[in-house]
């Protein structure tokens, strides 16, 4: 999109009919390094961080090595992270010729690299009539798969599709709503569907609108806030795909932007309140149609919830929120591997198809997902034909993505008659950890369970986070078969983490404290 030069027209018109910025919540831009976001999701049952000197006079803890670890490769599916095949995009069901939706859907859930799904349904296709859900096929046959493989699912409901002739809104809303025309005109293919209306725009702010908003979140959340079926949910933004704006056309629907920030905040606290089990991701476009994307998002970063892309060779901005983020809050990155068809790959001048490019700037950002996404053309064999042709990325991309969290060393030491066992924590991913990493120490027989947490966003992807958990009075930890698993909190649920290692795991995911360490 070119949307520098609208976007400075824009400013241009809103200083010329003198908005007053002390009535907006509109956050200038700024960098992310350093800024002050609060101090991230509370921490309870910290544990002793440091610091661990040895020595005399300031012998705090310290100790020898009992046991190493190294890196794994293993591909890891938990909370937080993956590789994420997309169900529906722009277009609602999937269709292959040849294929039935189940099979097609069941390719899509099977793809190795896989961890995660993603499905992105209007918002006629999950209720047709006022007081109830009523899902469109593929939705129901997503969650089934969900609970069948193991792998939970990511999703929005979209207010508005310029991707296709029909409108994202239910018809019984169509029937009471006023649709407003945008200035301007989107010229393209007028075989495209996007270039065949006039793209109409609700105003959010109606009463009506904001009515069935709310009963549409509540439905939703009786069903899915905190199901293990869904991984996150993003944020219902204004305008074309819920991505919080309507380019290339000029304006909005509301009375001015103070109307506008109001409802766009409005709406969040919806979401928030609906969905206080569950990660709410905001989109980082930036502001081009003046309606509070800059108070959503920063709004979205206090209050413990994650961010996202719509791609990834983008806006100056929107690289900067992202590589630059608080450690604590999660980034999804979504971005094309092909346009599919088969073998029809863009590839540049040095021999790299574009899905590489994507991947690598991935990584570059630090991202904790990333879009398994043929565009319009979702079909499982387009995963596995760049998969046969370009495996490197993908698998080098698969065993890296997110956060890969492990005790690199661990300490034992003494102190007023109690052992202490020290654990330097490492993250081998190229994302912080999204929330707060809880460690506990424990063995089957249940005799002892004792630990706490790491402060918010450790340990990092560079630098060793030590943490110290004292054991019960007269554990010795060489004959209790004692055992480390790791948990993730986020919004107040707690999910397993397996210790990302090429040393053997238990089939929890955790690992037995035993000496590897001679001398």
């Amino acid at each position: 999109m070119k949307r520098r030069e609208f976007i400075k027209s824009g400013l241009a018109a809103g200083a010329a009919v003198g908005l007053a910025p002390t009535l907006m919540s509109w956050i200038p831009s700024h960098n992310w390094e350093g800024y002050d976001f609060g101090g991230g999701p509370e921490v309870k049952d910290r544990l002793y961080q440091g610091p661990f000197s040895q020595y005399e006079p300031e012998a705090f803890y310290g100790g020898g090595v009992i046991q190493y670890t190294t890196p794994g490769k293993q591909l890891i599916n938990c909370f937080g992270m993956g590789m994420t095949s997309y169900i529906s995009g722009d277009y609602g069901s999937p269709v292959v010729e040849g294929q039935t939706l189940e099979q097609t859907i069941d390719g899509l859930f099977t793809f190795p690299l896989a961890t995660k799904v993603y499905i992105r349904p209007n918002w006629r296709h999950l209720q047709k009539h006022p007081g109830k859900l009523e899902f469109d096929d593929y939705w129901k046959i997503t969650m089934e798969k969900a609970e069948k493989y193991g792998k939970r699912v990511g999703f929005r409901v979209m207010m508005n599709n310029p991707d296709i002739v029909e409108n994202a809104l239910p018809e019984f809303m169509l029937e009471k709503l006023k649709l407003y025309k945008l200035k301007g005109e989107w010229k393209g293919d007028p075989t495209q569907p996007r270039f065949q209306h006039e793209h109409l725009q609700p105003d959010y702010s109606d009463p009506y609108f904001l009515e069935c908003f709310e009963e549409l979140h509540s439905l939703l959340s009786e069903q899915f806030n905190g199901s293990p079926l869904i991984e996150y949910m993003d944020t219902e933004m204004y305008g074309f795909w819920g991505e919080g704006h309507t380019w290339p056309y000029k304006g909005n629907p509301y009375k001015n932007q103070v109307q506008a920030e109001e409802t766009f905040l409005k709406m969040f606290d919806i979401q928030q309140k609906c969905w206080n089990k569950v990660p709410l991701v905001t989109n980082t476009q930036p502001d081009c149609a003046f309606v509070g994307n800059s108070a959503l998002l920063d709004k979205t970063i206090r209050s413990g919830n994650w961010i996202r892309t719509d791609s990834i060779l983008i806006e100056n901005e929107q690289i900067e929120a992202l590589s630059n983020r608080p450690a604590w809050t999660a980034a999804v990155c979504e971005a094309g591997m092909t346009h599919g068809g088969g073998h029809n790959y863009r590839i540049d001048e040095d021999g790299m198809p574009d899905g590489d490019v994507a991947m690598l700037h991935v990584k570059d950002v630090g991202a904790n997902y990333y879009s398994l996404w043929n565009h319009h053309n979702i079909n499982p064999q387009y995963l596995h034909d760049y998969y046969d042709r370009f495996p490197d990325t993908l698998n080098e991309l698969s065993q890296c993505i997110g956060f890969r969290v492990r005790p690199s060393w661990i300490w034992e030491n003494e102190s007023n008659g109690r052992t202490n066992l020290v654990f330097g924590m490492v993250n081998d991913g190229i994302s912080c950890v999204p929330g707060v990493l809880r460690l506990t120490l424990f063995n089957d027989e249940g005799t002892v369970n004792v630990g706490g947490c790491l402060d918010a966003g450790f340990p990092k992807t560079t630098g060793v986070r030590q943490a110290m958990i004292t054991l019960p009075e007269g554990v010795d930890w060489r004959t209790s078969k004692l055992k480390l698993k790791a948990e993730l909190e986020v919004k107040g649920q707690t999910y397993p983490i397996p210790f990302a290692i090429a040393q053997k795991l238990n089939p929890d995911g955790s690992l037995t404290i035993e000496q590897n360490v001679n001398g």
